[in-house]
């Protein structure tokens, strides 16, 4: 586990608790709150998609980012950027897509892409982690 382990633990819980209630909001108030601004079918299922999109990946991130703060490897410059990245990820990619569905504002998913290239990368340098010895 990566030293001074604290600060991405505390991180990865929060995003696991927040990726559960954003999508139980998106589950349980938010139909009835796009319904109510008047937007058409199409649109209203378009916007849905977008946060289930968004919440999926958010958990899986969250998720993600646990098991990587429990991985047996040498802290390094590497494991501090994974985690960053992730959580970067999980701003970017999923947040956008929050706030584009309750602000219909689509020009937010311009900034969606962002986020998937962090978590890109952060998987890219998953890679080049150094596993440690379990017996040291």
């Amino acid at each position: 586990m990566m030293s001074n382990a604290r600060t991405p633990f505390v991180a990865a819980a929060v995003a696991g608790a927040l990726a559960v209630l954003i999508g139980a909001f998106g589950a349980h108030w938010l139909p009835v709150y796009l319904a109510g601004t008047g937007v058409d079918a199409e649109l209203l299922a378009k916007r849905l998609a977008q946060f289930d999109t968004g919440a999926r990946y958010h958990l899986a991130h969250a998720i993600a980012l646990l098991a990587l703060i429990a991985l047996p490897t040498r802290p390094s410059a590497t494991l501090r950027w994974s985690v960053c990245l992730f959580v970067a990820g999980i701003v970017f990619f999923s947040g956008s897509l929050y706030v584009l569905v309750l602000t219909n504002t689509p020009w937010l998913g311009a900034i969606t892409p962002i986020g998937g290239g962090c978590w890109i990368i952060a998987w890219i340098l998953i890679a080049f982690l150094h596993p440690s010895s379990r017996n040291a």
